[in-house]
């Protein structure tokens, strides 16, 4: 169990974040402000309470709302808040995707997760995900027992592009969702543009398969690079559970993918995410032939149910490609 829960912290692309580091855009004061209200929740969090204190007695709350939630567009920079807030929290504290959350549970079972994070002060709760009522309603409930216990609580989700200025798209729906824990959530608005796009041109045309190896060779002569062809590479992911995505990452400086093609099936393409969501955390380039990544998924998928996904995908392995073209191995 101790294992488990070791693993909750901020991965590797936001282990040295803060935020000073942070850099809001001058055009949009809603980031700026993001800052100051999380810098001040970061000071509400509560020192450390003496052994099997919270356990036997409960804690008393701190003043100031149970928990904050981050809502806004992709690349906004929700996620480098989170965790510059997990890193200037004291005490025992959690940092994870609601996916890593909901595979614990699968793992541990509620009871003994629940009992485990009561004894943190801080949990927070990356890309919040409002697509899957089962699961939303199993994190709702996990949501608020921790409330109870005295933990502070802390979560992002995406708006996505089209939906800014929507009436809060994602905050009625997240408030919606998590119910009587609504009242207790501070709702901080972070407007703005994909930071991973910000000025930049579109995305870069995809290698053709002549180039692929010699791209290796040019940018990744002395890297460990891990060269699948695409569909392969999808039929493996199948036969891997999402969960150990992560560890299938270990020792890779980059990747390259020959033969990108357009996934059709839904399940296939939910099983990508969770890759490219590993590979964006473990800030691993990226450089591939086939198809561009704007057309990675059906257009039905991008426009359906779990378009939130999908969207986040997309703008985060477009980041990788062009990390991949230059060379930049991490």
């Amino acid at each position: 169990m101790d294992e488990l829960l070791d693993g909750f912290y901020p991965s590797p692309r936001f282990a040295g974040v803060s935020f000073s580091s942070y850099r809001p855009d001058p055009a949009q004061p809603s980031q700026a402000h993001a800052v100051k209200e999380l810098e001040k929740f970061a000071d509400t969090v509560a020192q450390p309470e003496p052994s099997g204190f919270r356990k036997l007695f409960g804690a008393k709350k701190p003043d100031g709302p149970s928990g904050v939630y981050l809502d806004g567009g992709f690349g906004v920079g929700k996620t480098h808040l989170l965790a510059s807030l997990w890193h200037a929290s004291p005490g025992r504290k959690a940092f994870g995707t609601f996916v890593e959350y909901t595979n614990l549970v699968g793992a541990l079972s509620f009871r003994k997760t629940v009992d485990s994070l009561s004894n943190y002060e801080l949990v927070c709760i990356d890309e919040f995900e409002l697509d899957d009522p089962g699961d939303t309603v199993l994190m709702s409930r996990f949501m608020r027992e921790l409330a109870d216990a005295g933990v502070k609580l802390a979560a992002t989700s995406n708006t996505l592009p089209g939906s800014l200025g929507e009436g809060r798209f994602a905050a009625v729906d997240f408030q919606r969702e998590i119910q009587v824990l609504a009242d207790q959530f501070e709702v901080i608005r972070i407007d703005g543009e994909d930071y991973r796009h910000r000025g930049l041109a579109e995305a870069p045309e995809p290698l053709e398969e002549d180039e692929l190896e010699a791209g290796i060779e040019e940018h990744f002569a002395d890297d460990t690079v891990a060269l699948d062809d695409f569909p392969e590479l999808l039929r493996h992911l199948s036969g891997v559970h999402p969960s150990r995505y992560r560890q299938m990452l270990d020792g890779i400086d980059a990747v390259a993918w020959r033969n990108v093609r357009t996934i059709e099936e839904q399940s296939v393409a939910l099983r990508f995410v969770v890759l490219a969501d590993r590979l964006y955390d473990k800030d691993v380039p990226i450089i591939a032939s086939g198809v561009p990544f704007d057309r990675l998924f059906t257009e039905e998928m991008m426009a359906g149910g779990y378009m939130k996904k999908y969207h986040r995908a997309v703008s985060r392995l477009t980041a990788l490609v062009r990390e991949g073209q230059k060379g930049e191995a991490s």
